[in-house]
């Protein structure tokens, strides 16, 4: 499985922005913006708090079979590489989303002083910070799930038996 890189996040978090915003300037100009809804930062918070978690949960429960602990539950393979999946599709649209809400959110700054539109913002921005943990979150259960190196294998030092 592949390491989730940065600069693709980082990527697809700017194109998202830079489209949303100009799509909000040109729906703007045509007729009334859609409003930022109160879920989006509240279901991506969650999103971030089940991936964090599930980290946390995996984390410990390989510590304690690496303190060889009688009562140390295994880690199913299976289930830790559906987890890092899931880890890195929610970071993905996650990435996608706050690129969204950002650049909708930078629009809106330009009119702070329209009460309706200032409550967007805040929602938006909201939703950005709420997206950005998710990835944090993502990033960190895959780091958790990452499998030890094999030094001999990566070193290309051979043992004489």
């Amino acid at each position: 499985m592949r390491e989730l890189r940065i600069r693709l996040l980082a990527g697809v978090f700017v194109v998202a922005g830079v489209l949303s915003w100009a799509g909000a300037r040109l729906w703007a100009s045509i007729g009334t913006l859609p409003s930022v809804p109160l879920a989006a930062p509240i279901v991506l918070a969650l999103i971030g708090v089940v991936l964090l978690s599930t980290a946390l949960s995996i984390r410990a429960r390989l510590k304690a079979q690496r303190e060889r602990r009688p009562e140390a539950k295994g880690v199913d393979p299976l289930m830790a590489a559906r987890a890092v999946v899931f880890g890195q599709a929610s970071a993905l649209v996650a990435a996608l989303v706050a690129g969204m809400y950002g650049g909708t959110g930078v629009f809106l700054l330009e009119s702070l002083d329209i009460p309706a539109r200032r409550d967007q913002a805040i929602y938006a921005g909201f939703s950005v910070v709420a997206g950005i943990a998710v990835i944090a979150a993502a990033i960190f259960l895959e780091r958790v799930c990452k499998l030890p190196e094999d030094d001999d294998r990566n070193s290309g030092a051979t043992s004489a038996a």
